[in-house]
């Protein structure tokens, strides 16, 4: 059970640091607009991390997926100088669209008139 809460300390810190690097230190005109690294999955070896990105604006989506993956090896020494590990993982980015996919079905409820609360509990709520 312990080892599974150390690559879970691992992923977060990593999620964050590389969330950091990326922001402060990447100076690529493809890295802009609303993008967020949404998790990362370290391997119980710590030679491979899966890093999951979200970015909202669909048009900007490959541009910035194109411009981390020729960037990762940067990153990955950036890692290493920052995280206190043997050595940093191999950085595998994917594409997350799950925020996406949540903002696709809230419209879709949107269109339908169903909201997450219904006009009952709306009025037992008031009383």
């Amino acid at each position: 059970m312990k080892e599974y809460q150390r690559i879970d300390r691992i992923s977060e810190e990593l999620r964050r640091e590389l969330d950091a690097i990326i922001r402060e230190e990447i100076n690529d005109p493809r890295v802009d607009g609303t993008w967020s690294i949404t998790r990362a999955e370290v391997t119980g070896d710590l030679r491979y991390a899966k890093v999951y990105v979200s970015v909202l604006e669909e048009e900007k989506r490959d541009k910035l997926m194109e411009a981390l993956k020729n960037a990762k090896g940067y990153l990955r020494r950036a890692l290493g100088r920052r995280m206190i590990i043997r050595s940093a993982p191999e950085l595998i980015f994917v594409s997350d669209q799950n925020i996406e996919y949540g903002v696709h079905i809230a419209k879709v409820l949107a269109e339908t008139g169903i909201s997450s609360r219904t006009e009952d509990e709306e009025e037992t709520s008031s009383l």
